[in-house]
Formats: structure tokens, sequence, C-alpha cells
């Protein structure tokens, strides 16, 4: 579908009138012109400095052969030198090496023509009727040649290196702290790029054992461990570091944590390096900001790419809550699995228009239709789906913040409840072979009316997937639960940057209140994961046939008050000090700790790491059905009460917590992660 672009879209200027057909011509052509020649301008000074070395080279070695000889010599003695190293040096493309750039590489081409050099010029001298000056003088010749070709363009590059480094007050002394392949990188671009006020004064490696050596000169101090131990010594000595670098990409979550203690204890700065695609010579070398994901001490789990490729490989699919953070992700990574058409429906206007736009430039090339609906209204919902016909549904529509949820809870049990069954229902009656539920933790031992309305929606879903399984055909419903993820819509990371920007407070509910985070592209590719696991006819089947659902190991919960701190610590400021933390108190149907298993459901492992599963108990379809029926009628007729109680008998382990108390919000021990 053409992106299309909201009412309140300023129009964007159309395309510049054309040039005139005569200077269009003329363009292009001077412009061809100039860069054909730059090349071809460097390659020619090349030729004539290495010339002017060969010819100085020449007498040089017939000197050092034959020092009773002389040094002066004919101009065809010194033409001969010339001639000779740039025929001999085309093999080795001497002539077209980039001084500045000059490495290991172009040092093994120096000697190779250097070699076929002397061998030429002394098979001239032959030919010509000379004798050698001795039997050692094509060794001393190209000898001679690969150290002053050689000697020159290094003297060349440490100069450069030098000048890039720019002038002395200004720079920042730094140490770098990580891998030493990644320092050397580094280091490397550090002293090609232009203007780049970094001093690098030593390293801190992962090697034990590397201490007391040195990398391009700069010593290596300690080890990322001792981190605080260097600093102090540094400290003691009058050579503080203006900054620590972490140059190394795997280098996280706990030990990273560490390094920033260290840092923040002197008021030190911490960075990181940019990308290294984006280390160009041509430019400063930038360092951006060490961010909150960085902290997860999460190890990346390998996905299975190709079992998700074919589970979504020329198949219709549809997204509804495209214009979310969930299901915008969802449309992206599913984008690059190659749909035949991607559908994204969403009640948003313009998060439905930024999703599809974004598509639009990305992946210009697949089928993808934007659809405004409203997952609440069953007569829109089967109109698109009997015109799209998806075979795989993800539903990650929902409302999803608790408080606001709690404020209006006819809305949040339509959309959430009443809104799945609509969606799940539409892609059966078009035969749908598989829908994807979006589920939360707060499902489990809900305190919340969000977390119970998503678990009657998980409900009916396993109701739903059981009785498929069990007559072996119908649509499957893959319920997949996770709890909160960084930066998504109405997160605590972006209210606590807010916070920042504006200088404090940092606002926290309880200083006991823990979550688990997961950053968006891990938990969605899980998701995936998940999809392509259940329909793989696995050992998991067994669970899933007794209404299994998947849920994702988020590692463990994270103090919401420890997160606070490390991003205060990670903006360069000292938490209670530069900036305030405040406790509120929970807010209405919050609890203090979020569980991602009931007692009951103890978790068994998938072969995928990163998978769990949970069974849960069943109700029958018919039953969850009739409930769902009631619901509805008391949502719709506007008396949330009745709805509220009849949600309760469905869902029997909600404790209602709409004042935040926080003696109903313990934990059963039972309902940890292994």
């Amino acid at each position: 579908m053409p992106s299309q672009r909201p009412s309140d879209e300023p129009e964007r200027p159309g395309p510049a009138p054309a040039e005139p057909t005569r200077d269009r011509a003329l363009l292009p052509s001077r412009f061809g012109a100039s860069r054909r020649l730059r090349p071809l301008n460097r390659i020619l000074v090349n030729m004539a400095l290495d010339g002017a070395l060969a010819a100085v080279a020449a007498p040089l070695a017939r000197w050092l052969a034959d020092p009773g000889g002389g040094l002066l010599h004919p101009l065809w003695f010194l033409a001969g030198g010339a001639i000779t190293l740039l025929v001999g040096g085309v093999p080795f493309r001497v002539s077209q090496q980039y001084w500045r750039f000059s490495g290991v590489a172009d040092l093994l081409g120096i000697a190779g023509g250097s070699v076929a050099s002397a061998i030429l010029f002394a098979a001239l001298l032959l030919l010509t009727g000379f004798r050698l000056p001795s039997v050692a003088f094509p060794i001393i010749h190209a000898l001679t040649l690969l150290v002053l070709l050689g000697g020159l363009r290094i003297v060349y590059r440490l100069s450069q290196g030098r000048l890039a480094g720019g002038g002395g007050a200004d720079l920042q002394r730094v140490l770098l702290v990580g891998a030493d392949q990644a320092s050397d990188l580094f280091l490397r671009a550090v002293r090609r790029a232009q203007s780049t006020p970094l001093r690098i004064t030593g390293l801190l490696t992962r090697g034990s054992h590397q201490p007391g050596r040195r990398i391009h000169g700069v010593p290596i101090l300690g080890t990322v461990g001792g981190v605080a131990g260097v600093l102090d010594r540094l400290e003691r000595a009058g050579r503080r570091p203006d900054g620590l670098v972490v140059t190394d990409p795997e280098l996280r979550g706990e030990d990273l944590a560490a390094v920033i203690r260290a840092a923040e204890a002197l008021s030190i700065p911490v960075g990181r390096v940019p990308d290294p695609t984006a280390l160009s010579p041509a430019t400063r070398v930038e360092l951006r900001p060490v961010v909150i994901e960085d902290l997860l001490n999460r190890p990346e789990v390998a996905l299975d790419r190709a079992a998700m490729a074919r589970l979504v490989a020329g198949r219709r699919v549809l997204v509804t809550g495209a214009g979310g953070t969930i299901g915008a992700e969802l449309a992206r990574q599913l984008a690059a699995l190659s749909p035949e058409r991607l559908v994204l429906l969403d009640h948003g206007e313009f998060a439905l228009w930024q999703i599809d736009l974004e598509l639009a430039e990305s992946v210009p090339a697949l089928a993808r239709h934007g659809v405004v609906a409203d997952i609440r209204d069953p007569v829109r919902l089967a109109a698109v789906f009997a015109l799209h016909r998806p075979e795989i549904v993800f539903h990650a529509a929902a409302l999803k913040h608790v408080p606001i949820v709690e404020a209006n809870p006819s809305e949040g049990m339509l959309t959430n409840i009443v809104g799945t069954r609509h969606v799940a229902d539409a892609a059966r009656a078009v035969g749908t072979t598989e829908m994807v539920l979006i589920s939360t933790d707060k499902a489990v031992n809900p305190s919340s009316l969000m977390g119970a309305s998503k678990r009657a929606a998980e409900m009916y879903c396993q109701s739903l997937d059981v009785e498929a399984r069990r007559v072996g055909q119908g649509m499957r419903c893959t319920t997949v639960r996770f709890g909160n993820v960084l930066g998504s819509t109405g997160s605590v990371v972006p209210l606590f940057r807010r916070q920042l920007e504006r200088g404090g407070p940092l606002t926290v509910t309880h200083p006991e209140m823990r979550r688990y985070f997961m950053t968006v592209p891990e938990a969605v590719g899980l998701v995936l994961q998940a999809s392509a696991l259940a329909g793989a006819g696995t050992d998991t089947d067994r669970l899933l046939q007794a209404g299994g659902i998947f849920v994702l190991d988020m590692g463990p919960p994270v103090k919401i008050v420890d997160l606070a701190r490390q991003m205060i610590r990670l903006a360069g400021l000292r938490p209670d000090h530069d900036v305030q933390i405040r406790y509120t108190g929970l807010r209405p149907g919050e609890k203090l700790f979020e569980e991602l298993f009931h007692g009951s459901e103890p978790p068994v492992q998938t072969r995928h790491p990163g998978l769990l599963v949970a069974t849960p108990r069943l109700q029958d379809s018919h039953a969850v059905g009739q409930a769902l029926d009631s619901i509805e009628a008391a949502c719709r007729a506007g008396r949330a009460e009745p709805a509220l109680a009849l949600l309760k008998r469905l869902v029997p382990e909600f404790e209602h917590n709409p004042a935040g108390d926080t003696r109903l919000t313990q934990p059963e021990p039972e309902g940890a992660l292994p």
C-alpha cells in the first residue's frame, strides 16, 4: 500500500524543476573527469617519488658494494635505477599504495618490488656489457630500495598520526577498557583520524597475563577487574585520566557496572567506542555514551533464523497493534523474513503511518497494507480478515498501562479480553493456521485489572489451541508471556530519561520494587522463535497440548531503584547528590514483585535457550466463551463492577489491589525463575 500521510503532516516539497539540458549534460562530465583524475594524479606523484628514491638507491648500493667506486655515476645509471623499479614494482602495485595507511601488506609489496627491481637492474648491467660491482650487489641494491621506500612511507605515516592528534594542551587523557583486539582497532582509528582530542595513556584488558606489555606503545596498566586499584594508583600519582573508554562490546552487565562504579568514585566519565563502521579516518572519533541496555547482564541468545524464515517466508502475515513498541518491532523482524504480504493493523493513525513509512523506506519491495481498525469491532475485523486472509496473526494490540486500565476498567476488559476473542474468532473464520498472543508476566497471580484481563485472554487462546490440537485441525494459538521491555512506550526508562533532562528528581514507587527487563529486539526475536518452535512437531508439543504457554527467560529481576541509580551514573552524575530519588508509593493495581510462573505451573525447559514452557490450569472453551459473553455484555452496558466480579470468578487467583497495598504484593516462593 502506498504510504499515506496524516492530515496534519506538512506537505513535502516536490522535486526541483529540471535543469536546462545543456547544464545537465556538462555537470556530470566535469564531475566524472575530476573523479577520474584524482587517483591518476596520486599514482603519478607516487611514481615520481619512488623513481627519485630508486635513482638515489642505485649509486648508493653501488657505493655500499664497492666503496672505492664512488657515488657519482652517469645519468643513464640513475635513470636505469628508476625505470627498473617502476617496471619491477608493477606486479606489486607499489605506485598505487596509499602512503598514509601503509601497513605490513604494503611493506611486503615494496620488498617484492625491490627484489624484482634489483634483479632487473643487475640483468640490465650485464646485458649492456658492464660488470657487477660485487656478487652481493643485487642483494645490497634490494635492501637499499626497501629501506628508502619503506622507511619514507613509515616516517610519513607516523608524522600524519601525530598531526592528527592535535595540540597537547586540549587533549583528553583516557584509558581504554576491554579486549586487546578492540583496543588495537580503536588506537589505529584515533591515530588516523583528524582532530580527535584524545590521548590514550593506558589500557585495561581482560587477560590476566597482559599487564606490563604494550600495544602501539601504550602500556597495559592492569585488568578490567582491577580497574578500581588502577584508578586509585593513578590518582595518587597525579595522573588521573579524564575519562574511560570501553572498547569491548562484550563488556556488559555487572562487569561494566563495576567499571562505572569505580569511575564514579573519582567523578570520571565513561564512554563507549563507536560502531567499527563509524571509525572513519577522515573525521573525528566520536564516543557514544554507555546506555542502560549495556548493563543488563544477559548473554545473547542465538536464534534459529532458518526456522523463522520457514514459518514466515511466502505467507500472508497480520500484526495487530503494529504501531506500538512490540508490534512495530514484530513488523520490522517479520519484514526481514520475506512474507508474501504484511498487514499492519492499528487503531492509531499516526503510529500506523510511522511504521508503514519506515518499512516503505527499509523494505520497499515488501507488499504491505496499513489498516486502521479497532479490535473491539467484530464487524470491521471480519471484513479485514476476509479481505487479506492472513495465514499467521501476531496479536500485540492491548491496553498495557496498569493505572490507566484501573481507571478505565470497561475499556481495559473490552480491549484485552473481548478484543483478543474477536481477533481469534476472525482469524479462525478465514482459515488462519497460527495465531500468536503477546502476553505479560502481570497475568501471573494478577493484582491488577490489566494482568487479570490478559490472563483471561490467555485462557481463551489456550482453550482454542487445546481443542485444535485434540482434533488435529484448526488454528493453533501460541501464547508468549514476558515482562517489561526497555524503552517501550510507558516504560520506566524513557520516564527516567525525561526526568534526568529536567534535572530530577527520579521517581520510584517503592524501594523494593523489582521487575524483569529485556530489550525489545530480543523479546520479539524470542517471540518469533517460540512461534517457529510451536509448529515444528517437537517434544514441546506434549506441553502445548496440555495448554502450555511459552515464557521468555528474562533472567533475574532488577530493582527499579538500582536502575534509577545506574541511569544517573551513566549521565555522569551522582545519585542522591546531583540528582535525588523520590519514592511515590505503589499505584493502583501495582505489586512489588512480578512473577513469570504461578506456583502450580513449574517451568519446563525447551530445547531452545531463552524459552521456557508453563502449563497453567485449563478451563473448557465453552465455559470460557460463556464467561466472556457475560463480561462483554456488562462492559458494553457500562456496568464495570459486575464485569469485574465475573472476571474474578474466571480468574480465581486474581487478588485485586486497587489501592496499591504492599501487603498484597508479595510473590509466592515457587514463582521465581529457576
